[in-house]
């Protein structure tokens, strides 16, 4: 327990804004008086803690504190950290009753504070970044996973048209785009042969679902990427739409099931602790949205073929000595690991 409190303390809450990441806090207040409904100074910055791609601020005036989020300085991908994006995804999700921030405003004008951002509304609760929830009263357990998975079907329920988001990805079929994306990241970034993902290479397209719904898809759909109520057992808020597009809710909703097979909740018995098993959070899903399940096996070999992508880009970085950390060489470990089970599963759906 007493481990899982000091991580929830490493990266939760703020700290003094970092000398990389400081900007001219007298132009963010000129700007926010003038397109910021309600805002009066002085205003305080603090920076939060956590992995945050997109650096992060708190705002703290005397009757209220804001969120802004903004692009890193310097020169990016043309698609990389798309604020913009962002901002849109949860002003539109906001006026629906879904459970995000308030966003307040967007500024693309990069002459404020050297990059683009927005804000948006601080709102306090809990985040959670141990699935196991050990300081946590048993009986809320249940209820904090049945309201995270519950909240996600709600998402997926969207009609994309019909809350302004028709054009918020590209057409086709999603996993066949993701498979093909995280091929090439896999070959652009490739420091030795695994035989496991050139199998999946050659298998994952051929055998693409065919895509039953399109809705809104968050992509990175986690514990730790939403705010709970600070007593009650609810999501009141969900971050982080830096991966949000339109797709198949079946790749936002088996990442989601990962969290029983990695670190954290892989090996541990999660009925002792009130906590669903992998089998009742399908459930969950299926009452939620009326889907039926399909065989989860293709999907899981997917989403460990697409983390096998995302830790092998952390060995190229490593290696192009763009990346050195002792957090990057550990990610960058798992990419064998991660293929292996890829195939175990894909063996399951049929690979041969």
């Amino acid at each position: 327990m007493a481990d899982a409190v000091r991580k929830d303390e490493e990266y939760s809450g703020t700290k003094p804004v970092e000398e990389r990441h400081r900007f001219d806090e007298a132009k963010l207040a000129a700007w926010m008086a003038e397109h910021v409904e309600g805002f009066a100074g002085p205003l305080t910055v603090l920076q939060f803690k956590g992995g945050q791609s997109n650096p992060t601020y708190r705002l703290n005036t005397p009757t209220r504190s804001y969120v802004m989020r903004r692009k890193p300085f310097g020169k990016l991908l043309p698609s990389a950290h798309a604020v913009d994006r962002e901002f849109r995804v949860i002003s539109a999700l906001g006026k629906q009753g879904f459970p995000v921030a308030h966003a307040y405003a967007l500024c693309q004008d990069d002459s404020v504070i050297g990059a683009a951002f927005y804000i948006m509304s601080m709102e306090e609760g809990r985040v959670f970044w141990d699935p196991t929830l050990p300081h946590v009263d048993a009986d809320q357990r249940r209820a904090i996973f049945t309201s995270k998975i519950e909240t996600l079907a709600k998402l997926h329920m969207y009609d994309p048209d019909a809350i302004g988001l028709a054009d918020f990805g590209k057409p086709g079929n999603y996993f066949a785009r993701q498979v093909d994306r995280w091929t090439k990241q896999y070959r652009a970034s490739e420091t030795e042969h695994i035989p496991e993902m050139e199998k999946l290479i050659e298998w994952l397209p051929r055998t693409l679902p065919k895509q039953e719904r399109v809705s809104i898809v968050h992509g990175d759909y986690r514990l730790d990427n939403m705010i709970f109520h600070p007593t009650e057992p609810r999501v009141i808020a969900v971050l982080d739409w830096e991966l949000s597009t339109l797709g198949d809710p079946m790749a936002d909703f088996t990442y989601l099931l990962m969290q029983w097979l990695m670190p954290g909740l892989e090996g541990v018995d999660p009925r002792p602790l009130n906590i669903p098993t992998m089998e009742e959070a399908a459930q969950i899903y299926c009452d939620a949205t009326g889907v039926q399940m399909p065989d989860l096996n293709w999907y899981l070999a997917y989403n460990m073929f697409r983390l096998a992508g995302i830790t092998q880009g952390i060995a190229g970085r490593i290696r192009d000595g763009t990346a050195a950390n002792a957090k990057a060489i550990e990610s960058a470990k798992r990419t064998v690991p991660l293929a292996k089970a890829s195939w175990a599963y894909a063996q399951k759906a049929g690979a041969v």
